[in-house]
This record gives structure tokens, C-alpha cells and sequence, in this order.
């Protein structure tokens, strides 16, 4: 299974929407679409599992073609039980699915 950590910036969509994701690192994201693990999903998500410090789940990565890269949603569970507001630095561990 591939692991990937990394230091995300949280951003929010569309500035006042209640979506906040992170963008991976371009070379996760090669590493990501040049893996044969877990199968793509609808719009070519990927399941991934994701750890922010005490704070696991799962959920997927969808690509994003302005960015060039996958975007990670953060939900606001986490992002309440983590203290992290849009603009916060995040480690992250995530870890590709095999379904």
C-alpha cells in the first residue's frame, strides 16, 4: 500500500462555502495516477485513509484539473476536533486504498 506524508495548506472553497480541502503535493500526485493500487471512482477519485494528528478517516481524493493535482476534502469534524481554521499548516499521512 503507498503512504504519503505531508505539510497541507487548508483552503476553503469558493471562499464562503462550507467545503475546506487540501491540495496534495504535485509529487504525490504523480505517485498517486502512476499506482495500480485501488481502483478510480466517480470523477476519478481515488479511497484513501488520513490521518491528521490524533485524528483518522477515511474518504477519497478527487483530481482537480486547475490545480494539477488531488484534492482532499477536510471535514469539519476533523477540522473542530483538530482546532484548524482555513490557513492552517496540516501534517498529514495518507494512505491509498486497495478496494
Amino acid at each position: 500500500m503507498s503512504e504519503y506524508e505531508f505539510v497541507a495548506e487548508v483552503w476553503r472553497w469558493n471562499g464562503e462555502a462550507a467545503w475546506h480541502f487540501v491540495t496534495l503535493p504535485h509529487d504525490v500526485t504523480d505517485d498517486i495516477d502512476d499506482s495500480h493500487e485501488g481502483a478510480r471512482g466517480g470523477f476519478g477519485s481515488r479511497r484513501v485513509e488520513v490521518t491528521v494528528g490524533s485524528t483518522t478517516w477515511r474518504t477519497s481524493v478527487f483530481p482537480d484539473k486547475n490545480a494539477a493535482s488531488y484534492l482532499l476534502p477536510v471535514k469539519q469534524a476533523v477540522r473542530k476536533a483538530e482546532g484548524l481554521d482555513e490557513g492552517a499548516l496540516v501534517d498529514i499521512r495518507l494512505r491509498l486504498l486497495v478496494d
